[in-house]
């Protein structure tokens, strides 16, 4: 961090973020599992922006988020992503210590239903707001399902992860004795009824084109930090471990996602046959059926919320871990 500082012009503060935040401090790194850090700056050209690096053997990733998103605690509470992200971090440099009003309402207040509802509300609203978005329309749909788990994830106090974010709702209805409704979110994915053969063979023909991809990626590309060649583990690796366990039909998402991602790239190319097999499965492969899709994540989003309400609703808690001071 004292690096970063160095680098990044408007430095404010740096917090850790992601799914490490919520294991224990003695745990191993998972295989394909990065350490987020978040870099509060003001002003500069790179907020909104991320990039990762491989540091002593870990893969780091930063993202840069602008001062001004934390001048307004009430709008941290209320934000799905910055609000668990900050109750749970370390922070590794704050100097003048600007985010602890945050963390000091964070402390007092995140627990409270009526926050917990206005950060399920920010996701169902993201979820319409992703429906309706223009640009890939593959990608609008895997999104939109993906952020129904966001919406439960946020009501139970869980980690609003992304990659694995179908094995961590999944865990939230089993524990709140909802293990059923997993199927009604995987169907809305498309993945509800794939095979774990099916789901490896996309995952096998995914590392052939993430590797092409990752020859020709541009750096203006939104997402070309998930797709570089220290990004392999857990855009890979990663998924063919949760395949191996089980999570076939959760895996789905991240590989679809990455396969959409590496063909946005490379366009017209040798792997649109396999490409075309992966939107097949997925029940995507046509713009009526794309459509078809929006309508029903859309017409299943107020039992979402209402399975959300009835997870705020049960006072089952489990608690996230307690923000840790600052550290070194």
């Amino acid at each position: 961090m004292a690096e970063e500082a160095a680098r990044v012009p408007g430095f404010c503060a740096a917090y850790t973020a992601g799914s490490t935040n919520w294991m224990a401090d003695d745990a191993a790194l998972p295989a394909g599992s990065d350490i987020d850090i978040m870099v509060v700056a003001a002003g500069g050209d790179l907020q909104g922006t991320r990039r990762k690096f491989v540091r002593d053997g870990v893969l780091f990733e930063i993202s840069y988020l602008a001062q001004e998103l934390f001048d307004s605690p009430e709008q941290v509470l209320g934000d799905y992503h910055l609000a668990p992200s900050l109750q749970t971090a370390k922070v590794v440099f704050d100097p003048e210590g600007r985010l602890d009003p945050v963390r000091d309402l964070l402390r007092r207040e995140y627990e409270n239903p009526r926050w917990i509802r206005a950060r399920c509300e920010a996701a169902r609203e993201r979820v319409l707001k992703t429906l309706g978005a223009k640009g890939d329309p593959v990608m609008s749909c895997l999104f939109g399902a993906g952020i129904t788990t966001h919406v439960l994830l946020a009501a139970g106090l869980r980690n609003p992860t992304v990659r694995r974010r179908y094995v961590g709702v999944r865990q939230l209805l089993t524990d709140h004795g909802l293990g059923e409704f997993q199927k009604t979110l995987l169907e809305l994915l498309g993945s509800g009824q794939m095979s774990a053969e099916r789901v490896a063979t996309h995952a096998t023909a995914l590392g052939e084109v993430f590797d092409a991809a990752c020859e020709c990626m541009p750096n203006s590309f939104a997402f070309a930090a998930d797709i570089q060649e220290c990004a392999r583990p857990a855009a890979i690796d990663a998924g063919l471990e949760m395949i191996a366990r089980g999570d076939h039909r959760e895996a789905m998402f991240w590989i679809a996602v990455t396969w959409s991602r590496c063909m946005t790239v490379l366009g017209m190319n040798r792997f649109q046959d396999r490409f075309r097999k992966v939107l097949n499965d997925l029940g995507l492969s046509s713009d009526a059926a794309i459509q078809q899709r929006r309508i029903e994540i859309e017409r299943t989003l107020p039992r979402v919320y209402e399975v959300a309400e009835g997870i705020i609703g049960s006072g089952v808690r489990t608690p996230s871990p307690s923000p840790a001071p600052h550290s070194d």
